[in-house]
């Protein structure tokens, strides 16, 4: 690994020092420098391009070019002749001015190339072709070559440090927008420009009122020959391992016409290529939004899933995957839009685990536990969207979307605990959840605007958690207290659990335009849910009868029927102002608050009014660069989960009994942003400060049973302030055919614990630190040099712990004959304490592929995923009561053989 990291960077420095700079100005007719120029030098010999720039706000440019080389040189400007001049480069760097004549007759001069990237405005277009080298298969592998675009570890896209909210492709929405969909998916050699919008807003009505700095979408052109044709790839497979044989089948296929377009999706795998995880599925927004996203008001329905183990980095020691999903879109006349999608996903999957748990105080009794599972997992998740926007002019748009959800999970594990020895633990649900959206948007004239918005959740869970536990001395303290029959060959014991949720969501807008520099937003809301909460812990006997225990603390509750209602009515005045660089927008709400809940024949009432102060100032450095500063005051309450008095099983371990008089939490939050990208230069800088300060924000104390790790946690409020800070930063630096990254991220978390009727202050510091050298050959091999440092530090008062991993990693790709295409990447982990290392664990994936030319139909590959066998990975975690180190199994070496059909 050293001596390959060597022979990149003396590449590195040979490639640089090949080079010389040609540099200059660019200028008008009358002597103003013309900025966002266009500058290229085609290679006279190869008739190549060999360099690109555009020019910045003072006419400036510069481009790296080889020595001793003829060269053309092209300049252009929007409604200026094209000038042309040729030149041959020595050792030394040249500088070489223009000037360019306005004229709108057509250019002379014939531009042989198209410019890689160009600027429109607030759009930034990308020629495809100008920066591929032909190993490209996917979107993504297109978009982590373009300067200032990356595709992150989660599959977002990130353009200039923002992550892009939408991805469309000819105009229209590809799964909602969804960027991993999209990245994963779409063909690299369908992919003609990348259009990158930014300001961009979805009803074009309130693009003027609205702060739209953030929001950023992608458009993807396609190449000609695939409009109005279909177009993908079906990729079929199979291989074998130690343990199984492995089958690949992954159809991708696409339509795009200007009245509809039709996207199908199918991926079928055993090994362990997950198109789309539950995470996903539960991440998946399907483009709602709340409406009183921006009121101050926290509201959390709280969630009921499984509690499943998750995979780490996607990976496990099995796993079995079936999706497919349809998407489209249908514009019967121009001014009504059809649309929607539907998505499955099945997944059978394996995992087993062995943990080291250190509990927070050791002086307080708790052992320390070592775990071992053995974890079967089946999910089965669904979604389905239709939406339909209606715009008969441009100062009416009516927006309607459903968007319904269904699941069917389960979890079988096998635990062996040293503290509670065999448990058998069985958990499944049925959820389902129907989400409705209306807008309407209507501009009255040009000072006067209005926006209602309207949304409604219906939700319904119902989670099923069952224990064997087999060591029933090991939980007679335990089931003592919770009233369990104890005169069983073992333990069975079971709860069933049901929460429906009913919430609208609502808002009226009114925007008076005073100038063209400020504006007045009137803000009319409110947000009413209901929620209904029914649980009950039982016991199977031996006799297969059921008892019902009778706890002997929480005055004996061990069920639960209650309902709770939340509602806010508020009114909000936000006022606007432009001030050279400047926009400020302070603003106020004012919040008429209605808790209520009933359990047990009693009522309990929390109403309050509150003012919510926010605050925003953007400072307009450039085009590209900008300071943000953010302050929002928030209201933030508790789910129906929190408030049941009757005691609930979240699993054999951890019980819960709610606190019906919690009250609401109010936070502060600051943040700083600067976001500066420099086309000139293309050197890409973000960084990010956020502070949260939390008051009387709801705690848990928590009681262990004595010599156990079995605990009983209630929530409160707390008198204690809890705090928050982090600070992130990345500088993205390209020169020539090499792009250079360095980002960091630091975090600190202090929150107060109590447990076992002690209070102690919890203080977590975690660092991360990411270096990168990657290049951008078009026609020479490209590497990526990486390398990732994290610290985890946990101090729980009474005790501490310090966790370190260090993470090497280099990828490569090559066309070879312009046939064969070889991708590798290999990566090292060494995880460790502050005394020796833990573990170390290291994974390489290799592939090499065969098609004829880049417009076969066919192509073959051969893929090798995990080829050193490499058996498990470690991680660590921690809580507000413990702090573990997890050793996880992974799958073994998988070879495949791939065919691909390109149609």
């Amino acid at each position: 690994m050293k001596k390959l990291t060597f022979c990149m960077l003396l590449l590195v420095a040979y490639s640089t020092y090949a080079q010389v700079k040609l540099e200059g100005v660019v200028k008008d007719s009358i002597g103003a420098p013309l900025e966002l120029a266009n500058v290229i030098a085609i290679n006279k010999d190869t008739q190549k391009l060999d360099a690109y720039g555009i020019t910045n706000s003072d006419g400036r440019y510069k481009l790296s070019v080889e020595k001793n080389t003829d060269y053309k040189i092209q300049v252009s400007y929007i409604g200026t002749k094209t000038a042309q001049v040729e030149l041959k480069t020595t050792d030394v760097d040249i500088i070489k001015d223009f000037t360019l004549y306005y004229d709108n007759a057509l250019d002379e001069i014939e531009l042989v190339y198209e410019m890689p990237v160009s600027v429109k405005g607030d759009t930034i277009v990308y020629n495809a072709d100008s920066f591929t080298s032909g190993t490209e298969r996917k979107l993504g592998d297109v978009l982590n070559k373009l300067p200032g675009v990356e595709v992150n570890d989660d599959g977002e896209i990130e353009v200039e440090g923002k992550t892009v909210g939408k991805v469309m492709v000819e105009g229209k929405d590809f799964f909602d927008g969804d960027s991993k969909l999209a990245t994963k998916n779409i063909p690299a050699n369908a992919v003609d420009k990348v259009e990158v919008l930014k300001n961009f807003s979805e009803v074009g009505q309130l693009s003027g009122v609205t702060n739209n700095q953030d929001n950023i979408a992608i458009n993807i052109k396609l190449k000609e020959g695939k409009k109005n044709f279909w177009f993908g790839n079906i990729t079929g497979g199979a291989g074998s391992s130690e343990d199984n044989t492995l089958y690949l089948a992954q159809p991708k296929l696409f339509y795009y016409s200007p009245e509809y377009s039709i996207n199908l999706i199918g991926d079928l795998n055993n090994i362990g290529e997950i198109a789309f995880s539950r995470r996903d599925y539960f991440n998946f927004t399907g483009g709602f939004r709340s409406p009183s996203r921006s009121s101050g008001t926290n509201i959390d329905l709280g969630s009921n899933n499984l509690g499943f183990l998750t995979l780490q980095n996607n990976r496990a020691k099995d796993i079995n995957t079936k999706f497919g999903a349809a998407n489209f879109s249908y514009s019967p006349k121009k001014t009504l839009d059809l649309s929607g999608f539907a998505i499955f996903s099945s997944s059978r999957t394996q995992l087993q685990e062995n943990r080291a748990v250190r509990y927070t105080n050791p002086d307080l009794g708790i052992p320390d536990e070592l775990t071992e599972s053995n974890t079967l997992q089946r999910s089965d998740l669904a979604m389905f969207k239709f939406s339909t926007k209606y715009k008969p002019n441009t100062n009416n748009q009516l927006d309607y979307d459903v968007l319904a959800r269904t699941s069917k999970e389960s979890q079988d594990q096998l635990f062996l605990s040293s503290v509670n020895g065999n448990i058998n633990e069985f958990e499944n649900a049925k959820p389902y959840s129907i989400n409705q959206n209306l807008n309407y948007y209507y501009t009255l004239d040009n000072t006067n605007i209005f926006a209602l918005e309207v949304q409604h959740l219906l939700q319904d869970e119902d989670p099923f958690y069952n224990a064997f536990l087999e060591d029933k001395a090991n939980y007679d303290d335990v089931a003592s207290e919770v009233g369990f029959d104890e005169m069983q060959l073992a333990y069975d014991i079971a709860q069933e659990k049901r929460v429906k949720s009913n919430q609208v969501d609502a808002k009226l807008d009114y925007w008076n335009i005073l100038s063209k520099k400020s504006d007045l937003n009137y803000t009319l809301g409110t947000i009413y849910s209901r929620q209904d909460f029914d649980s009950n812990i039982f016991q199977y006997l031996d006799d297969d009868t059921v008892f019902e225990p009778t706890p002997d603390f929480n005055d004996g509750l061990a069920t639960n029927d209650i309902g709770y209602t939340f509602s806010d009515v508020y009114l909000g005045l936000h006022y606007r102002l432009r001030s050279g660089i400047f926009t400020f927008t302070p603003g106020v709400s004012g919040h008429a608050y209605s808790a209520k809940n009933t359990q047990f024949n009693e009522k309990y009432t929390d109403n309050f009014f509150r003012l919510l102060p926010d605050f925003n100032m953007r400072m307009q450095l450039k085009n590209s660069e900008q300071i943000i500063f953010n302050y929002r005051m928030q209201t933030r309450f508790t789910d129906v989960n929190q408030l049941a008095r009757g005691l609930v099983m979240n699993n054999y371990r951890s019980f819960f009994s709610g606190n019906p008089e919690l009250e609401s939490a109010l936070s502060h939050n600051l943040n700083l942003s600067y976001f500066s990208f420099n086309m000139f230069n293309y050197t890409n800088v973000r960084a990010r400060l956020s502070y949260t300060k939390t008051i009387d924000r709801i705690r848990t104390r928590s009681q262990f049973v004595p010599g156990g790790v079995v605990r009983v946690s209630t929530p409160f409020n707390s008198d204690l302030a809890d705090e928050s800070a982090s600070a992130n930063a990345s500088v993205d630096k390209t020169i020539g055919k090499f792009r250079g990254t360095l980002s960091g991220n630091v975090s600190y978390n202090k929150f107060n614990q109590f447990v076992n009727g002690e209070s102690s202050i919890n203080e977590n510091y975690a660092q991360n630190y990411r270096a990168r050298v990657r290049t951008n050959f078009r026609e020479a091999p490209n590497f990526e040099l990486g390398y990732r440092y994290s610290i985890q530090d946990n101090d729980q008062g009474a005790s501490r712990t310090k966790f370190f991993t260090k993470a090497p990693s280099i990828e490569f790709d090559a066309l070879i004959f312009n046939s064969f295409t070889f991708k590798t990447n290999y990566s090292y982990n060494n995880f460790s304490d502050e005394d020796k290392t833990l573990n170390t664990f290291e994974f390489w994936d290799a592939s090499l592929s065969y098609r004829k030319n880049k417009d076969s139909k066919w192509e073959y590959e051969v893929k090798g995923t995990n080829l050193l066998n490499t058996k498990t990975q470690n991680t660590s975690s921690s809580n507000n009561i413990s702090v573990s180190v997890t050793e996880y199994y992974i799958q073994p070496r998988y070879l495949t053989f791939r065919i691909r059909y390109e149609l």
